[in-house]
């Protein structure tokens, strides 16, 4: 099964730091090693071994790193962007490169998330997309307060809201190329037209794994201290 791994942004918010690496190659965790090796990690446990990762800034680093994926049992291609492409455009001009279900991964965040469930249960559903949503809490620093008739009725001290967030991890059939245009955005422009189009997408919600989006240097400084990969990743 084929996967698209996306490693074309510049990271300008984790500057300084990618000045001289690309965000997918900033070393992270105790043995120090890229963010992209993590990625790859993940992948390789859950089966998949055979990558096209599209890459733009400072693409060498990782070619460099990662060559063909033979040292890493895997298989490595690369697509070089010389512009910005976005999530879904980026991978349009492959479409003739796959002609069963495939998955898309950012090139840039931490996950131990079970894919192998994941495109189980997509197969099973019979949509052309999957979305992994991971089911988290966010605190309100407030106290929050509920009025009916004029009256407060209850009152909430910093509570907790539960969201289902787009992990941006995705599992797809070849029919999505339908739905995608040049330059385009998997979230803001390709999966509102599938539901505009009445098209079923479905949803793999996960908790109990964990996933890192890494976009801010205070992140990254913070997760490149406590995050402890081997309990992520179970050796």
């Amino acid at each position: 099964m084929k996967v698209f791994i996306l490693a074309g942004g510049e990271g300008t918010r984790l500057r300084p730091y990618t000045y001289k690496l690309p965000k997918p190659m900033l070393p992270i965790g105790e043995e120090e090693k890229p963010i992209l090796y993590y990625v790859i990690k993940n992948l390789k446990r859950n089966g998949l071994t055979d990558y096209i990762i599209t890459a733009g800034y400072m693409h060498e680093k990782i070619e460099e790193y990662f060559g063909d994926g033979k040292k890493f049992g895997v298989k490595i291609e690369y697509v070089i962007e010389k512009e910005k492409m976005n999530t879904a455009g980026s991978i349009l001009p492959l479409k003739d490169k796959v002609n069963e279900t495939f998955v898309v991964v950012m090139g840039d965040h931490i996950t131990n998330i079970n894919l192998k469930e994941m495109i189980e249960q997509h197969k099973k559903s019979g949509c052309i997309a999957t979305i992994a949503l991971l089911k988290g809490k966010i605190p309100i620093e407030y106290g929050v307060a509920k009025v009916e008739n004029g009256c407060i009725v209850e009152f909430k001290e910093k509570p907790l809201i539960e969201n289902l967030y787009n992990t941006a991890i995705y599992v797809f059939e070849p029919e999505i190329f339908n739905y995608i245009k040049e330059k385009e955005d998997f979230a803001k422009d390709v999966f509102p037209r599938l539901l505009k189009a009445k098209e079923k997408i479905n949803a793999y919600i996960f908790e109990k794994e964990v996933w890192y989006d890494i976009g801010r240097v205070v992140d990254y400084e913070r997760l490149n201290k406590e995050l402890k990969m081997k309990e992520i990743f179970g050796d």
